[in-house]
Order: structure tokens, then sequence, then C-alpha cells
């Protein structure tokens, strides 16, 4: 009987239901497209923070800043001022620590004993500059105009130097030394070997390199091509594409080597650290600068704190007003629908009334109420998923295009691909660099977003259901003979 009367009613009433379920379906489907957004844009802060340190990396460890003066930190070049018939070019390295600051080898170990460590490696990153050019010595010409000599003169011809002066150029790129014997961790782990080979666990001497596909196209190289990074040659044995943005560095070669070219033997400037769990990210990073003196820790939730570009701005809005627009239409959806079936409740007193004189309780009244407005709230469930299903498929289709910008300190703190050394160089110490990504937007439906539209639906559904079942338990059977002609 109550599955009968349910499906008459709701067939004679289908305007009315229709009206409801529209209400609900649009409060759900716009929580369904916010939340796929916001998932979205989870996914591409991901993804920019991966670009900086390598995919699996929960944190990074570096040392902590010491006051230094500018003067150590600026690269010196000497040169011999040759010039006449000898016109030789002349070069010149410097390899610098990117940062200028190190930590001992052994600190790597350290942090891997430390409680929720899953595994640890440390890197060093470097900034080469190239200097290189000539002398050309000017041409003396003499005054031909009086050819004389001053004053009654000493004999010494007049005339000045004209011509000659200096050319050189610059170019500078990084190199990232890699722990060859655990390359599942680090910044090269964000890249992708297209062309050659990784690193053998046994070339942890050895000078080879891979290169970064974009510098590689930039200086025409390729697999089996020489580098020759301050007289020493390395081979190329691959070439590396980043999964997204920038590449961490332009050259990677095994770890031994970059000590050994930079002249900072068993030290690394970051150490790369993965948990054992998710979740004690943040007991693992107050554990590492409890236990491990003279450190700083960065998670990924620090560096997302320095994130900016519209994949910030739209992420806020997507959070915050996107959040709060949410709530607000389900809040009045579900106001709508609680006060239309309150209203649909009064149009049908005689019918109710009728009923009650039949011998129908309040309780079975106000249960056939509520399963009314339940059925109309998973019709509107089933209409908002459809429609926030669409959204967010829209969204991914179009897959519009958001620029993260990364400060310096980011960089820094993340290891290789930042400022450090190049900032001191061109601009000086605490000169602010920033590295640009571009990644495309899409719109993850999981099946927690359904679960919670699911929820909505029924919860819509059943607070439509308390609003009419209140008005129909309060009806007597006189109500009704009041309303007979």
């Amino acid at each position: 009987m109550f599955f009968t009367y349910l499906r008459r009613e709701l067939r004679r009433r289908r305007k009315a239901a229709l009206v409801v379920a529209s209400g609900l379906a649009l409060g759900i489907a716009l929580v369904i497209v916010v939340t796929s957004v916001s998932n979205g844009m989870g996914k591409a802060q991901d993804k920019v923070l991966q670009s900086l340190y390598g995919l699996g990396t929960d944190m990074t460890v570096t040392k902590a800043s010491e006051p230094s003066t500018s003067s150590s930190q600026r690269p010196r070049f000497q040169f011999d001022a040759r010039g006449g018939d000898d016109d030789s070019t002349q070069s010149s390295d410097r390899v610098m620590v990117q940062g200028f600051t190190t930590l001992a080898s052994s600190t790597v170990s350290e942090v891997a004993d430390q409680q929720g460590v899953s595994s640890a490696v440390g890197g060093l990153s470097l900034n080469v500059f190239k200097v290189s050019g000539q002398f050309t010595r000017g041409q003396f010409q003499q005054d031909q105009q009086g050819g004389g000599m001053p004053g009654g003169g000493s004999g010494q011809p007049q005339g000045e130097v004209r011509g000659g002066g200096a050319d050189f150029d610059i170019n500078q790129y990084t190199v990232y030394g890699t722990d060859v014997t655990r390359t599942g961790l680090g910044p090269l782990t964000s890249s992708k070997i297209t062309s050659g080979r990784t690193f053998k666990t046994t070339e942890t001497d050895a000078k080879v390199a891979v290169a970064d596909s974009a510098y590689a196209k930039e200086k025409k190289y390729k697999v089996g091509s020489t580098v020759t990074v301050k007289d020493v040659k390395y081979e190329v044995i691959g070439i590396a594409t980043a999964d997204s943005g920038d590449s961490a560095a332009n050259l990677y070669i095994p770890l031994k080597q970059a000590q050994t070219l930079a002249d900072q033997k068993d030290k690394v400037t970051t150490i790369y650290v993965k948990a054992t769990d998710s979740q004690q990210i943040d007991a693992v990073k107050s554990a590492i600068r409890k236990n491990v003196s003279g450190t700083t820790v960065t998670t990924s939730a620090d560096l997302a704190k320095t994130v900016s570009g519209s994949l910030s701005t739209a992420s806020s809005l997507a959070t915050s007003v996107g959040k709060w627009l949410s709530i607000a239409v389900l809040v009045a959806a579900f106001l709508v629908a609680g006060l239309l079936t309150s209203s649909a409740v009064s149009r049908r007193v005689r019918e109710f009334g009728t009923l009650k004189a039949l011998g129908w309780t309040s309780g079975r009244v106000t249960r056939q109420v509520v399963g009314e407005a339940v059925v109309n709230g998973l019709v509107g469930g089933a209409l908002g998923i459809a429609v926030g299903l669409v959204g967010a498929y829209v969204v991914t289709a179009i897959s519009p295009t958001l620029e993260a910008q990364l400060g310096s300190t980011a960089r820094q703190a993340a290891g290789p691909g930042g400022g450090g050394g190049g900032a001191a160089f061109m601009g000086g110490p605490g000169r602010q660099t920033a590295k640009s990504l571009e990644v495309a937007l899409t719109a993850p439906v999981g099946v927690t977003t359904i679960a919670v539209a699911v929820a909505l639906a029924v919860a819509g559904g059943l607070i439509a259901g308390a609003f009419g079942g209140w008005r129909a338990s309060r009806l007597r059977p006189a109500d009704a003979l009041r309303r007979v002609e």
C-alpha cells in the first residue's frame, strides 16, 4: 500500500516533484564540480612541487642559512691581458655550490635513521659559470698636427690609443650530482629518459652525464656527445625530459664527480626524504629538526605556501569562494525543497484529513510524506550527479592552463633548479629569482565525491520530508470537513 500510494502521488504531482528535484540537483551538481576542481587544483599543485624535488619526496633537508659576506659569494675570474698578435681565446670555469652551504654526507645516514623515515638520499647542486673570450690590443695613432712635442718637448710622440678591448661571453648552467646507487628518490625522478639510458649503480665515479632535453636541444647534445666541465670531459649517456615545466638541472652527473668538480668531498647540499606514512610527515619533520642539528626541513606543505600565480589564485577561489557558494546553494535548495513540500501538504489537507478519518495514524501520514520527499531527493541527486559529471568532464576537456610561480626561497630549499649561486653572481646575494611553470587543470571525480552527492540527496529529501511531515502530523480530520464545499 505504501509504495502503491507513493507511486500514484508522484505521478499525479510530477511538476511539483520536478521543481523540488531540480533545486536539489543544482546544489548537488555545484558541489560535485567545485569538489572535483579542488581535487584538480591539488593534483596540479602536487605536479608543480614534484618538478622541484622529484616523485615520492615528502620533504627536503638543507643546512640552516648562515650570515655571509657578498665577497665570499661572488665567483672570481683571472685572465692574462694578452693582445696584439696573440688573439687566442681564453676561458675559465667556476663551479659553485648552489646556495653556498653544504652538509656532511654522513648527515644522510643520520636522517635515514630517524623514526618514520622510509628512505633518504643526498645530492649536490652546482652552478657552473664559464667565461670565454679574448683581449684585443689597441693601436696607437700619432697626432699629425704639428708633429711636434709639447713645449719644445721631450721627444715623446703625441697621439692616442684607439680600438682594442675585451670581448667575453658568459655561459651559466646547472649541474646536479646524484647518488647513482639510489635513483628512485630525488629530482631526477621528475624526468623521464627519452633517449639513451640512465645511470648504472656501478657508475658511482664514472665520467658520464644525463642531459635535460631542453638544454641538450639548445647545445645540440645527443647520446654519445661530450660535455666538458672544468676541463673534465663527460659522455652524454641519456637525454631526460621533465614531466612538467622546467627540469631540476641542465646536467646530471654522479655525486662523487660533482663533489670533485666543486672541491666538496663528502658534501651534499640537499637530502631528499620519504616518510613511511604520509600522515607522519609533521612528526618526521619535528624529529629531524630536533635530532639533526643545524638543518632546515622543508615539506611539500611548506613549499606549497610559496606558490603564486594563477594556480594559487584559482586554488584559493575554489577552496574558499567555491566552498561557501556550494554551501549557500545547498542550504537554499534544502529550504526551498522543505517549503515546497510543506506547501504541497497544505494543498492536500482534504486528502490527508480523509485518510485520517479512514483510520490512518499521524505516523503513517508522516511516513508517506517523508517517503515522497526522499524519492524527490534521490531523483534530484541522480540529476545533480549527472549534471556535475558533465561539468567536471567539460573542465577536463577544456583543460585551462594555469601558471605557477615559485620564488627563489622555495627553489633553494628544494634543491636544484633554484637561483642559488646564479642569483648571487648576476644580481648579488638576496636577489629574488622565480621559476614559472604551466600546468593543465583537470577535474577528477572520485568515488568519495559521488558518495557525498548521494548523502546530500538523501539529506535533502529527509529535510524536505521533515518540513512536510511536521505539517502533516498537525492535520485533523475536522480540517478536511471545513474544506468540503
